[in-house]
């Protein structure tokens, strides 16, 4: 089958990739270059955040983790597992049970006490993968387009537009955009603030979601850390504010008291494609071909990727064969 795919994002791509491997004929058509996409910008630990429904989620990240897990033992680029601490501010005697996603990492202990910053009594140790999307995204893409895929880089107004290009099945894989071109008006922006500052030798993930200052994360990279971050629901301001850039630096350096100091390199903003379930279903009323729906993936869009990607891919199959 011939499969238009709206949307060059990790969603995207990785849905191109699963079908290309099906032997479907594939165009991506996106209205962004790589460097200016959501995907690009983000923190990509994978780690659910901010989507649903639960059970399925679960699978789909269970699902993504063993692909990145695959993908850095294989050295692909930017893909990495990296050592992680989640810290939790209750007292050791009424210590929260392990939450929802650590059946899927499997190997999730207890911290020690000396593994713990001042004023935390609880932590987990775990290892997930790490991907450095300017390095994993680029790579997605110049794999899907040696193995046949072609990309039309223009900015839809409806999704129809598609139609020219003759598909017999269309992919909305578009990130924030998808919900307009489907008509659905149950998404919208989650806004996210980061700051990336010189990694002053980290190599260990720390997060703490119930910070009191807000989210605070520190991913470290290779040749930086991402410092974050907010989930500002319905905003759409991409200008990345200043008071914040100073909490993020403050509440990231409570966690990990090395960053005090280390050189900002600057602050950024990008939009998480947030609706209150992930949509991935087939819509044959929308258009004249069918649409597989792959969208709403909030602040989990590395984490339930690959999953979501072999659901969309499963759903081709099944028009191809009906």
């Amino acid at each position: 089958m011939y499969v238009v795919i709206v949307g060059a994002g990790v969603s995207g791509l990785s849905t191109a990739k699963l079908l290309l491997a099906s032997g479907h004929r594939i165009t991506l058509v996106s209205g962004d270059p790589l460097r200016q996409t959501t995907s690009h910008l983000a923190a990509a630990v994978w780690f659910p955040t901010a989507s649903g429904p639960a059970d399925a989620v679960a699978r789909w990240s269970a699902s993504t983790y063993d692909v990145l897990a695959r993908e850095a033992a294989d050295g692909v680029p930017g893909v990495y597992l990296r050592e992680s601490l989640a810290l939790y501010r209750a007292e050791a005697d009424v210590r929260p049970p392990l939450p929802t996603w650590a059946e899927a990492v499997g190997d999730v202990r207890v911290a020690r006490p000396d593994e713990l910053p001042p004023g935390y009594p609880h932590g987990l140790r775990f290892v997930v993968p790490l991907v450095e999307m300017p390095t994993y995204l680029p790579y997605l893409y110049e794999s899907v387009l040696r193995t046949g895929a072609q990309h039309v880089q223009r900015r839809l107004v409806a999704l129809d537009q598609v139609l020219e290009l003759g598909p017999d099945v269309v992919v909305n894989a578009a990130g924030l955009a998808a919900g307009e071109l489907a008509g659905d008006n149950t998404t919208f922006p989650v806004r996210g603030q980061i700051v990336r500052v010189v990694n002053p030798g980290l190599s260990l993930s720390v997060r703490d979601e119930q910070h009191p200052g807000g989210r605070a994360y520190v991913h470290p990279r290779s040749q930086d850390c991402i410092l974050g971050g907010t989930l500002e629901v319905g905003v759409w301001d991409t200008t990345p504010d200043p008071d914040e850039t100073t909490a993020i630096l403050a509440r990231c350096a409570d966690i990990v008291p090395a960053l005090v100091g280390a050189p900002v390199l600057e602050s950024i903003v990008g939009l998480r494609p947030g609706r209150r379930e992930i949509r991935l279903e087939v819509d044959e009323s929308l258009l004249p071909v069918p649409v597989v729906h792959n969208y709403g993936h909030g602040g989990s869009g590395i984490t339930v990727g690959w999953g979501c990607a072999a659901d969309a891919t499963a759903l081709v199959n099944g028009l191809a064969g009906a």
